[in-house]
């Protein structure tokens, strides 16, 4: 499958929710969707920048922009995450990859003079059509929001 390029419209996929449920890009046709894809669930910069997207979900709603959060942890993973930090958005679990692979964020990594296959932290903007309007990539999570909030 070809990787996705601002523009163009970015191919459905489905994957396992948080709500219990398989959702698909095109469940959300009519809105703007604001992916953002993070490395792991309760670790300091996945866990920040899932609560300053949470603190501004209303402003997202506002703006007719659903937020979803996109990591390789399990359904179970997403749960106790949600739970912990009262997220109010869905969580997809992409454990093959897969998704990862198709938005191009699934990198080789090092920490601590080891090397692993790890998620690049990533946020896209796609349309009510299901274009990708814009793109962050290798995301700081200091003030990413706004900006994000800001391309809207």
């Amino acid at each position: 499958m070809a990787k996705v390029e601002v523009g163009q419209p970015v191919p459905d996929f489905k994957l396992p929710a948080s709500n219990g449920k398989e959702v698909s890009l095109s469940d959300f046709r009519g809105k703007k969707v604001v992916l953002y894809f993070y490395p792991k669930d309760m670790t300091p910069g996945c866990t920040t920048e899932s609560c300053d997207f949470r603190d501004y979900n209303g402003q997202f709603a506002e703006r007719n922009a659903e937020v979803i959060g996109i990591s390789p942890d399990d359904v179970a993973s997403h749960e106790k995450f949600i739970a912990k930090h009262d997220l109010p958005f869905l969580l997809l679990a992409d454990t093959e990859q897969a998704v990862c692979q198709l938005f191009d964020v699934w990198k080789e990594k090092t920490m601590f003079g080891k090397t692993f296959m790890g998620v690049e932290r990533s946020t896209f903007l796609i349309d009510e059509e299901g274009k990708l309007e814009k793109e962050w990539r290798k995301v700081k999570v200091d003030g990413h929001v706004q900006e994000v909030l800001a391309a809207l």
